[in-house]
């Protein structure tokens, strides 16, 4: 129950936060270094695949209910932790392209003279997600046990064995 109530709480401070920012912002926060800039993505991390809207819904949609799927299998923390950030992440952008057509962003960094593409906070918690699910997989998951031998094998293993 705490992981659904993640989901939301993440889907609420990126509407909240995109909300937040209107049209025409640039709002320099460190000088030099970051501010909060107003941006109208249609399409993907650093903005590929441009005007691809309904085919990123669909591909939102399927993915959630895989990990909707794989979080009712998985018990860990971590993975459940990992899960709810990116499908609370991947909720939050899809909600901006069903009802804008465009994710907004407004996080823009320029860290050592380099402008990096601007984001949001959906985007954030997708990214901590995919970190964290990286560690848990490499980490942490280990393959469940696969089953022994067919029952035939198992018949043999019960009897008593020859003596030498």
């Amino acid at each position: 129950m705490v992981w659904i109530f993640l989901i939301i709480a993440t889907v609420v401070l990126d509407q909240v936060t995109k909300r937040l920012v209107s049209v025409g912002t640039d709002i320099e926060i460190i000088k030099g270094f970051f501010h909060i800039t107003y941006c109208e993505n249609r399409g993907a991390a650093f903005s590929i695949l441009q005007n691809f809207r309904w085919g990123f819904i669909i591909i939102t949609v399927i993915a959630f209910a895989v990990m909707a799927r794989v979080m009712v299998l998985q018990k860990h923390p971590l993975a459940r932790l990992s899960l709810s950030l990116l499908m609370g992440g991947a909720v939050g952008n899809m909600i901006d392209r069903l009802f804008q057509g465009y994710v907004v962003d407004f996080l823009n960094f320029y860290p050592f003279g380099y402008d990096f593409p601007i984001f949001n906070t959906a985007d954030i918690c997708i990214t901590v997600g995919v970190a964290l699910l990286l560690v848990y997989i490499i980490f942490v998951y280990k393959e469940p046990p696969k089953d022994k031998a067919p029952a035939a094998e198992d018949a043999k293993a019960g009897s008593p064995k020859p003596e030498d």
